[in-house]
């Protein structure tokens, strides 16, 4: 059973969410602040529900705490909905963001999706490494390099990169980069967050945005993956 560690000060919220996951199957340890949080984690979490406002610290903090040792998935679950706050979340490593109120069949669509992602992840492309032009990429261990120096992708992230590598030289649309990233049609989705996405993968990706010199924009029709995609064989370690 999916055990979530649900992080959430607002106790009747909390209740609410923990009773409505359990009918759904999940298995819900809840915490109202950090320190408890911090108590509750361990290496059977395999997913955490974060609120950002919490009575003893901030939710960002304590996801990068949780990511300087886990790459666990984390959800930020909270009320503030600015492109700002997103885009913290996904870089502080969160790797999904749903703004209260809850909407019950939402938060478990996007739950699962994350589920789906990390299992079909940790399972693509094993023995195998992914080259194109400075980036290299070890699906079997999740781990993308540029020059020789490994950077850090969320799940969404790496997910949307590995979009863009199996479909190079097409264009993707943005409704196709949506129904593919969340495994739904793009309903529960901010129209802010696929942008987020890609100017953060850009960044990581690109010293100088501007050139566009890996993701494409094709103006009016989406994105499209512009280098030579290339895999190798590499033996098992």
């Amino acid at each position: 059973m999916t055990r979530i560690l649900l992080v959430e000060d607002d106790i009747a919220l909390s209740y609410g969410v923990e009773y409505a996951l359990k009918k759904e199957g999940f298995n819900i340890i809840s915490s109202k602040n950090i320190k408890e949080a911090k108590e509750d984690l361990n290496e059977e979490i395999d997913l955490i529900l974060l609120d950002i406002t919490l009575p003893d610290g901030s939710g960002y903090d304590f996801c990068r705490e949780v990511r300087g040792k886990s790459d666990v998935p984390i959800i930020f679950m909270t009320a503030l909905d600015e492109e700002v706050n997103i885009v913290l979340g996904l870089d502080f490593g969160g790797d999904d963001y749903i703004t209260k109120p809850v909407r019950i069949k939402e938060l478990v669509s996007r739950i699962n999706a994350v589920l789906r992602r990390r299992r079909k992840d940790g399972l693509n492309a094993q023995g195998q490494k992914i080259l194109s032009g400075e980036i290299v990429i070890e699906p079997l261990k999740c781990r993308v390099w540029i020059k020789d120096k490994e950077i850090t992708l969320t799940a969404i992230e790496y997910k949307l990169l590995l979009l863009f590598i199996e479909n190079k030289g097409n264009v993707l649309s943005r409704n196709t980069l949506l129904e593919k990233l969340w495994d739904a049609h793009g309903n529960f989705v901010d129209s802010n967050t696929l942008n987020v996405y890609v100017k953060r993968l850009r960044e990581k990706l690109e010293e100088d945005i501007s050139q566009e010199k890996y993701i494409e924009t094709i103006r009016g029709l989406g994105y499209r993956w512009s280098r030579e995609v290339k895999s190798i064989g590499i033996a098992s370690k």
